[in-house]
């Protein structure tokens, strides 16, 4: 089958289209023929060698296509890469009607991620959440998942972005202007690493009240570093949300393999609204 692969760290020109033998599925998980694959930052952080690991290897976690042997359309995490054709889940959820396959691979990462963040900090009805970098597929993700608990929302974002951020039912408000907020901030989820722990600290009061996903140094202030995947729940709830016409992440951009170095160029660049796809 064609892959993307690198067999070196290093820029994004280190992407290679190849051919591999297709995976095998191990207990507890199925193959598919991969319709779409998500770009996430962590796949261009391995791929640059920030975060170690194995060479050669197939990048990207999250995929949509349809089950082998089946047909059924699901979407889900990939172990052992996602940029193939052919992809094995362990954990994944039934694509509702309506959903195409690049929607439903932006959904895996961003959807586990915002719900398990929002967990750590206690997100629940009444409650008022700050999200910085509110308008990221994270970020886009997390001010659903907290407004249909009954949270009020409030996330930072460019001035671009601030007309979307109304949609999903958030507050915008500009990147530099936490220190002037006036309200009661009861969680601060923090996506984007740039430095904003310390406001979402002096907001809330307390720093287990904050949770990152961006700034793995942060914990030294007390914060939760929120790194370890567990809430796999997320996908059907998505899924569930979605059906209702209560959820939804905008595809960015769609991409072949061949140009898949675009693709991670743009995402290192930050200010994504939404999610970029790779289509095989």
């Amino acid at each position: 089958m064609r892959a993307l692969s690198y067999s070196e760290f290093g820029g994004p020109e280190v992407l290679r289209v190849v051919d591999v033998a297709e995976p095998d599925p191990g207990p507890g998980q199925i193959r598919i023929a991969v319709h779409a694959a998500a770009v996430n930052p962590i796949d261009w952080k391995r791929r640059s060698g920030m975060m170690g690991g194995e060479l050669p290897a197939i990048p990207g976690f999250d995929a949509a296509g349809v089950v082998e042997g089946t047909g059924d359309r699901v979407f889900g995490q990939a172990v052992g890469g996602a940029y193939a054709e052919s992809a094995v889940l362990a954990h994944w959820a039934t694509m509702p009607d309506g959903l195409s396959f690049e929607e439903a691979a932006g959904f895996v990462t961003a959807s586990e991620t915002a719900l398990r963040s929002l967990d750590l900090v206690g997100v629940a009805d009444g409650t008022t959440v700050v999200i910085v970098g509110a308008s990221g597929g994270v970020g886009s993700a997390a001010v659903q998942f907290a407004r249909e608990r009954g949270a009020r929302v409030i996330g930072t974002a460019s001035q671009a972005n601030h007309e979307y951020l109304l949609e999903l039912g958030a507050e915008p408000v500009a990147h530099d202007a936490l220190a002037t907020l006036d309200v009661r901030v009861d969680a601060g989820f923090d996506t984007a690493g740039r430095g904003a722990v310390r406001e979402l600290i002096e907001l809330t009061g307390d720093p287990e009240q904050v949770v990152t996903i961006a700034d793995f140094a942060a914990g030294e202030l007390g914060v939760h570093v929120s790194s370890q995947s567990s809430a796999w729940h997320a996908l059907d709830e998505a899924a569930t949300l979605f059906a209702a016409g209560r959820f939804t992440l905008p595809v960015a951009g769609v991409f072949t393999f061949e140009d898949a170095a675009e693709a991670h160029r743009i995402s290192e660049a930050g200010h994504v609204r939404g999610k970029l796809i790779l289509r095989p």
